[in-house]
């Protein structure tokens, strides 16, 4: 399996592999010379060189192989559970910990450790096995795992429906005003950089509640509900609203009281899939981000 790109050269004089890197800003320069070195990068239907000084109307293709995913494995890490049943977990997550594998990073993952706690697991056809949402890697709080293609399909369409309940506790810069308050903003890549999320007029609907739980000396404490899922919602809401996270690098600025973004997921509702109950958990704030909060609370 791969991915092809193609584009026509407009301007000559440009080696190729610094032109192909300026038309795949995906790629590094260094990949993009691997690739022409095995011939998955052609000019005019022919393979060429990295130096090869392009002409005007020259026909560049790039074939970027797709990276095969690896069955996650097994893994022996600790898991603090909430709640479980037949069908279902909910688990607190901690900090530092990302869900899934990924290419470059396919172990330590809650996934490999769902796997050990879960031998008999039975979902079929995904190496996210069980996962039907995310939290970032240092985003802690719960998240609820299916344990079968039935509870998989009968959460992720509630969760497609905006019925489960999604509350965070998030600490921002500012003191934010009015105490209740929604943000309506649109979301989509950042076209500046298509590793951050941005509220971007073309991006996709993007609803953030949120009231505020306490003042503290240039800092505000809230209690935030999300409408829908959007990757780095809350971050990003915030941020564009002139309230960044503490300790978000990303979209604001990395904080010395805590080190990582100081969002955690307080509490999770939702309907059983095996009775349609309605039931809620709570996950109390983890040491970190309560040892920040007496701190700013002495401020």
């Amino acid at each position: 399996m791969s991915q092809k790109i193609s584009f026509t050269v407009y301007e000559e004089g440009s080696r190729l592999d610094s032109y192909a890197t300026s038309r795949c800003p995906q790629l590094s320069r260094s990949h993009v010379q691997r690739l022409i070195d095995d011939g998955l990068v052609t000019v005019n239907g022919r393979d060429s060189k990295s130096g090869y000084k392009l002409r005007t109307g020259d026909r560049i293709v790039v074939e970027v192989p797709l990276p095969q995913p690896i069955a996650p494995q097994p893994e022996d890490i600790p898991l603090s559970i909430v709640y479980e049943d037949d069908d279902l977990l909910v688990i607190d997550k901690p900090a530092g910990l990302t869900v899934h594998p990924a290419p470059g990073h396919s172990e330590h993952t809650l996934v490999n450790a769902i796997l050990a706690h879960c031998p008999e697991l039975s979902i079929n056809g995904s190496i996210r096995p069980g996962i039907v949402h995310r939290l970032d890697k240092d985003t802690s709080g719960l998240m609820m795992i299916a344990k079968n293609d039935a509870a998989q399909r009968a959460l992720s369409n509630q969760i497609k429906d905006r019925t489960v309940l999604k509350q965070y506790n998030v600490l921002v810069h500012g003191h934010l005003s009015p105490e209740k308050g929604v943000i309506e903003a649109p979301m989509g890549r950042d076209p500046g950089n298509r590793k951050r999320m941005a509220v971007v007029g073309s991006g996709r609907e993007a609803r953030t509640r949120y009231s505020v739980l306490k003042y503290f000396k240039g800092y505000t404490l809230l209690e935030v509900m999300l409408e829908t899922g959007r990757t780095h919602q809350i971050r990003v809401h915030l941020s564009a609203t002139g309230f960044p996270v503490v300790g978000d690098a990303v979209y604001g600025k990395a904080s010395n009281v805590v080190d990582r973004q100081f969002v955690h997921a307080s509490r999770l509702g939702f309907n059983l899939p095996s009775n349609g109950k309605w039931v809620e958990f709570t996950a109390p704030l983890p040491g970190d981000l309560e040892e920040a909060v007496g701190r700013f609370s002495r401020l």
